[in-house]
């Protein structure tokens, strides 16, 4: 079988100050932090091991990764919490600029700031662009052959890597079909999003609920104030008309 290299990881020097809390105590702040490409989609922190002012206490495991080298693994502690696990550093790398580096957990961290901004989920992209734009392309979306939404003014969402989104006022879908979700999801360009399901069982022979499959940005962040309250169905699990013609549904399922 043949043998595919491993490509080779993106480094980059991040231009923004970064800081990481713990229950309220400081983990790291940095003017220097890296940004690695991991995987292809969006990148991670690491931070400078000098700028790390929370402990790191081995927790006498490791971890191999075939671009990245051997990890150990790190619980970090501060004055009021510990996270288990929630550090790597890759003191052997054959990425020379991780070596003085630890790479946080940034889900086992409370808050990470950009400059004094909250940012969510993972670090801003530098590469990534978000436009909104209205329009007057007529959008209509079926479920089960039912229309469940149309409307002449969408805001179409533009972003880097992912399927043109429709945020349709609220007012242009069936709201008799929506059923409240408690699910929730951030993004670091839009903020936080929250859910209803579809359930078409009483219109449509084959109806069915078609769980969390609308989103809407109450309060999105100053630059995606444009979706403010509108809502978003996912192309990839709902048939959606631009102008009359059936758009493919794309694989991704990323928001």
């Amino acid at each position: 079988m043949p043998q595919h290299p491993v490509p080779a990881v993106k480094v980059e020097q991040g231009p923004k100050r970064v800081r990481v809390y713990l229950a309220g105590d400081l983990v790291a702040d940095t003017r220097a932090p890296l940004l690695v490409w991991e995987i292809a989609g969006y990148p991670a922190y690491y931070i400078p091991a000098a700028d790390v002012s929370a402990e790191l206490i081995p927790a006498g495991q490791s971890d191999r990764r075939p671009h990245l080298g051997e990890a150990e693994i790190l619980h970090v502690k501060t004055s009021a919490a510990t996270a288990e696990l929630a550090a790597r550093r890759y003191a052997d790398s054959p990425v020379p600029a991780l070596r003085d580096t630890i790479r946080l957990d940034w889900g086992a961290m409370s808050e990470w700031l950009e400059e004094d901004e909250p940012v969510y989920v993972h670090p801003r992209d530098p590469y990534k662009r978000v436009d909104i734009l209205a329009s007057s392309r007529r959008v209509r979306i079926e479920l089960d052959g039912v229309t469940v939404a149309e409307s002449a003014q969408p805001r179409i969402l533009f972003e880097t890597g992912l399927p043109s989104r429709y945020y349709l006022p609220i007012t242009d879908l069936r709201m008799d079909l929506l059923r409240p979700s408690d699910r929730s999801t951030q993004c670091p360009y839009k903020g936080t999003a929250a859910y209803w399901s579809v359930d078409t069982t009483a219109v449509a022979e084959k109806g069915r609920l078609h769980t969390d499959i609308v989103w809407i940005y109450r309060a999105p962040l100053a630059e995606s104030q444009k979706i403010a309250g509108l809502a978003c169905f996912y192309n990839e699990r709902a048939d959606i008309y631009l102008d009359g013609v059936l758009q493919a549904r794309p694989e991704s399922l990323l928001r």
